[in-house]
């Protein structure tokens, strides 16, 4: 019997010893977590998405204050939130932050079913990753889209969607953050985040193909040939044509359209202009007789 009392009061002391040395050491190293970073992360809108470059809000919130600390916000952007959520984040840390410009995610290819016709049939996994390391595709493109949707399962937020008839993802301008999810989740980079633009009107280059003129038409039909015609048409420098394939400077572009006009094969895209003026043709006077 005494050897179980004796026993128990050895446990216990040594309990009691461990526990003191456990309450000391946490008192001692403790790492003081800075208030503001939870009133930031309240603020966030707790996406978890990646879309500003850290791993989740909780990181982001806490480079905010760091940032903060070091006296300047300006670069830092919570995609989702917007300019809302970064106001009120700049007024609690009592910064002052500049306006970015929304985006948008853009697709820049148009090789539709129509215009980009099968040549193989693709039998194994169906991703756009497994497909895009097995070759070129169920087309001739090697470039455009694959058409299998990692993007869509990328998107948290509904915002992309296959079009049956197409083929071809397309974007719910209301629905997407611009996070950046399905940018990282396409495979051959066709997927870009520009601005919106003025009244949500955009101008870019619906294609990637880097191929010669004469391969890539074979390809596709709406595909850039790399002509440089636009680049000649632009009267703001806003298109550079690298690697047989155009592209439109957003921040240079000012929607004037002629590239659009000019472009022999409508590989460039206008989205959300008004349609154009129907010219009514004069009528005829009627002769008196």
């Amino acid at each position: 019997m005494n050897f179980i009392l004796i026993a128990v009061a050895v446990l216990g002391a040594i309990g009691l010893i461990a526990a003191l040395v456990l309450y000391v050491c946490s008192k001692k190293f403790a790492v003081k977590e800075d208030p503001r970073i939870g009133q930031v992360a309240e603020l966030l809108p707790g996406a978890n998405c990646g879309g500003c470059g850290y791993p989740g809000c909780g990181g982001f919130a806490d480079a905010l204050v760091k940032a903060a600390d070091g006296g300047l916000l300006d670069g830092m952007l919570c995609p989702v939130g917007g300019a809302d959520v970064m106001g009120k984040v700049a007024d609690l840390l009592g910064m002052a932050i500049a306006n970015s410009e929304p985006k948008v995610a853009v697709v820049r290819c148009n090789g539709s079913c129509e215009h980009r016709p099968k040549i193989a049939e693709y039998s194994g996994l169906r991703t756009c990753t497994a497909m895009h390391a097995c070759g070129t595709g169920e087309t001739a493109c090697g470039y455009g889209c694959l058409g299998c949707g990692d993007c869509v399962e990328a998107c948290s937020f509904g915002g992309i969607t296959i079009n049956p008839e197409t083929g071809l993802p397309e974007v719910n301008e209301d629905l997407c953050t611009s996070c950046g999810a399905c940018v990282k989740a396409c495979p051959r980079n066709i997927i870009e985040l520009r601005k919106k633009g003025p009244k949500n009107r955009r101008v870019y280059v619906g294609c990637v193909n880097k191929d010669k003129g004469a391969v890539s038409m074979k390809a596709c039909k709406v595909s850039c040939i790399g002509c440089g015609k636009c680049a000649k048409e632009c009267p703001f420098d806003a298109i550079k044509v690298e690697g047989n394939v155009a592209y439109i400077d957003a921040d240079k572009c000012r929607l004037c359209r002629k590239c659009e006009k000019v472009c022999p094969t409508h590989a460039i895209v206008a989205v959300n202009f008004p349609a154009p003026k129907k010219v009514e043709e004069p009528k005829a006077e009627e002769t008196k007789e």
